[in-house]
Protein backbone atom coordinates (compact mmCIF):
# COMPACT_ATOMS: atom_id res chain seq x y z
CA UNK A 1 0.00 0.00 0.00
CA UNK A 2 2.91 2.34 0.71
CA UNK A 3 4.17 2.05 -2.90
CA UNK A 4 0.76 3.04 -4.27
CA UNK A 5 0.49 6.10 -2.01
CA UNK A 6 4.06 7.12 -2.86
CA UNK A 7 3.19 6.81 -6.55
CA UNK A 8 0.26 9.19 -6.10
CA UNK A 9 2.47 11.66 -4.27
CA UNK A 10 5.25 11.44 -6.88
CA UNK A 11 2.83 12.14 -9.77
CA UNK A 12 0.50 14.91 -8.56
CA UNK A 13 -0.82 15.88 -12.00
CA UNK A 14 -1.68 12.34 -13.07
CA UNK A 15 -3.22 11.48 -9.71
CA UNK A 16 -5.33 14.67 -9.63
CA UNK A 17 -6.62 13.95 -13.16
CA UNK A 18 -7.41 10.37 -12.11
CA UNK A 19 -9.24 11.38 -8.93
CA UNK A 20 -11.16 14.26 -10.52
CA UNK A 21 -12.25 12.08 -13.43
CA UNK A 22 -13.25 9.24 -11.11
CA UNK A 23 -15.37 11.41 -8.83
CA UNK A 24 -17.00 13.22 -11.76
CA UNK A 25 -18.04 9.90 -13.27
CA UNK A 26 -19.32 8.59 -9.93
CA UNK A 27 -21.28 11.59 -8.63
CA UNK A 28 -22.21 13.59 -11.74
CA UNK A 29 -24.00 11.91 -14.62
CA UNK A 30 -22.50 13.50 -17.75
CA UNK A 31 -24.02 12.92 -21.20
CA UNK A 32 -23.30 9.53 -22.77
CA UNK A 33 -20.65 10.60 -25.31
CA UNK A 34 -18.80 12.75 -22.78
CA UNK A 35 -18.84 9.94 -20.23
CA UNK A 36 -17.28 7.58 -22.79
CA UNK A 37 -14.45 10.04 -23.34
CA UNK A 38 -14.00 10.44 -19.58
CA UNK A 39 -14.01 6.66 -19.12
CA UNK A 40 -11.25 6.35 -21.70
CA UNK A 41 -9.26 9.03 -19.90
CA UNK A 42 -9.79 7.21 -16.62
CA UNK A 43 -8.54 3.93 -18.10
CA UNK A 44 -5.48 5.60 -19.63
CA UNK A 45 -4.56 7.45 -16.44
CA UNK A 46 -5.00 4.32 -14.33
CA UNK A 47 -2.72 2.36 -16.68
CA UNK A 48 -0.16 5.17 -16.52
CA UNK A 49 -0.23 5.29 -12.73
CA UNK A 50 -0.06 1.51 -12.56
CA UNK A 51 3.02 1.49 -14.72
CA UNK A 52 4.67 4.32 -12.78
CA UNK A 53 4.05 2.83 -9.34
CA UNK A 54 4.63 -0.83 -10.29
CA UNK A 55 3.18 -1.98 -6.93
CA UNK A 56 3.46 -5.72 -7.64
CA UNK A 57 7.00 -5.81 -8.94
Amino acid sequence: MKKIIDGFIDNPLASSIFLADFFLLIFIRPPFFFSLIMLGTLAASSMYLGQKTAPFK
